[in-house]
């Protein structure tokens, strides 16, 4: 199947209608297709490699670099600016890649030849080039590495098709409204950022670019510019919800939900999304799948707390036998992960992918995540999540921040054990907390307090780390 380019198919039925601006400067259709061509003439030439790397913030210049190499029919290599030089390094080598792109204020001096500032790119004298008109649905457009929080990342291949079909998916369960404007302040080289730029372009929609996070500048942006949609994790909610309690700003009346990703929330945030009137739909997805396939709407939220909620229209879902591991069929899946195909199909059992999570449906068929299959605890023979004690002594007061990982017992196999970030306490006192929210054989009786948990770059607990110090 075909698809045709979307930039160019926009700048022919949407010429004038907004679609990206970063505050200060603003693209129509028509002249961001302008610019993109301009773009493409001084990438012309640098190198004959299908990939190439992106190593930049969430910026106009980023924005119109990815839309230049993906008209010219090359493959984003997404980097993580937060990544250490020999990870980076690693997906380098990893995706053979003979030119990066880089942000002139990430240029760091151990960079060799194949990193290119934008500035340096940019001044290059143009080429004639031609845009491709045309993609395969299974041409690769990007490849994002997973965050390797159990060992080396694996870069995701992500076709068109892929895109296109999570974009769609997307339209069926939020909607879309005219003037659609997504405020994208999730990096560009997250799924969760990229999807929106892939989602404004199928959908003939604005995107509102934002260099990053600042609960001070995120509200000013929604307070005075019809953004309908934020993408936001978790965290940004909660610091959002703050600062509109000290502030009592409205929103203009054009905004319409909270797109949810990377962890369910919790009754006392939900309430007060609920008496701020901001609706919050909640997700589930992955790399692997081009972002969300399952949803939790903001009508559902209060009586299925906890949920994920239900598949998306184009996704199918089913609990494996025994195991109960979440096993999806979608068209926005993965082809697979580069150069490790053996890995892939590891994955895939009859047509369905496994997702490595472990979770159970409740009576109204709302999709519940109990935990990560390669994290869960088994102590006496009982299964153990980490996430759920995390979740309980998360809410103790003193505790900033806990991960529960399981270590070798003799007498029942495995134990969990706590390490906290915040106020030492009495560890009698932390386990009759823990008795008092959760079953006796869940609560951890060995504490460890520690001044921070180790994370990756996309600050995801790195729990083999915690394990190996339990181990020396």
């Amino acid at each position: 199947m075909e698809t045709q380019n979307w930039l160019i198919k926009q700048a022919q039925l949407n010429p004038d209608r907004l679609a990206v601006s970063d505050g200060q400067t603003s693209y129509t259709f028509a002249q961001l297709l302008t610019v993109v061509k301009a773009d493409a003439a001084h990438l012309a030439g640098l190198t004959t490699q299908a990939r190439v790397g992106l190593l930049g913030k969430n910026n106009l210049l980023t924005y119109r670099l990815a839309l230049a190499l993906l008209s010219m029919g090359k493959t984003i290599v997404w980097l993580n600016w937060r990544l250490a030089s020999p990870e980076l390094a690693f997906q380098v080598a990893d995706s053979e890649l003979d030119l990066v792109l880089v942000d002139d204020a990430l240029m760091r001096t151990e960079f060799d030849q194949c990193y290119q500032t934008y500035t340096t790119v940019l001044a290059r004298p143009g080429q004639a080039v031609e845009l491709q008109a045309t993609f395969a649905s299974e041409d690769i457009a990007s490849i994002m590495y997973t965050s390797g929080t159990t060992g080396q990342p694996k870069g995701v291949l992500q076709t068109f098709g892929n895109h296109f079909a999570s974009a769609i998916a997307s339209s069926l369960n939020l909607g879309l409204v005219t003037n659609e404007q997504w405020l994208c302040v999730t990096p560009l080289f997250h799924i969760s950022g990229f999807s929106i730029v892939m989602r404004g372009l199928v959908y003939g929609m604005a995107v509102r670019l934002m260099a990053r996070f600042d609960p001070v500048a995120v509200e000013e942006v929604l307070a005075t510019e019809p953004i309908t949609i934020l993408s936001a994790v978790p965290y940004m909610l909660k610091q959002l919800l703050q600062q509109r309690q000290r502030t009592h700003r409205a929103y203009q009346p054009a905004f319409r939900l909270v797109l949810l990703g990377g962890g369910t929330i919790d009754q006392a945030t939900l309430a007060a999304c609920q008496a701020a009137h901001l609706p919050v739909v909640q997700c589930y997805g992955m790399t692997e799948t081009c972002s969300q396939i399952i949803a939790l709407s903001a009508r559902d939220a209060s009586q299925q707390l906890g949920a994920v909620g239900k598949p998306l229209f184009t996704t199918q879902i089913k609990l494996m036998p025994t195991t109960h591991e979440i096993a999806i069929k979608t068209p926005a899946l993965t082809p697979g992960y580069l150069k490790q195909p053996a890995k892939f199909a590891a994955k895939m059992v009859d047509g369905w992918y496994l997702t490595g999570d472990i979770g159970h449906f409740n009576a109204a068929g709302f999709l519940y995540v109990d935990g990560r299959k390669d994290e869960m605890i088994i102590s006496g023979g009982e299964n153990i999540f980490p996430q759920e004690v995390e979740q309980v002594y998360a809410a103790m007061p003193g505790i900033e921040a806990v991960a529960v990982v399981g270590q070798a017992d003799a007498t029942w196999g495995q134990r969990p054990v706590a390490f906290i970030v915040g106020q030492a306490q009495p560890a009698q006192k932390l386990i009759d907390y823990g008795y008092a929210h959760l079953a006796h054989y869940k609560v951890p009786k060995e504490y460890h307090f520690v001044a921070a948990l180790p994370k990756n770059a996309s600050g995801k607990v790195q729990r083999f780390k915690l394990r190996q110090q339990l181990a020396k």
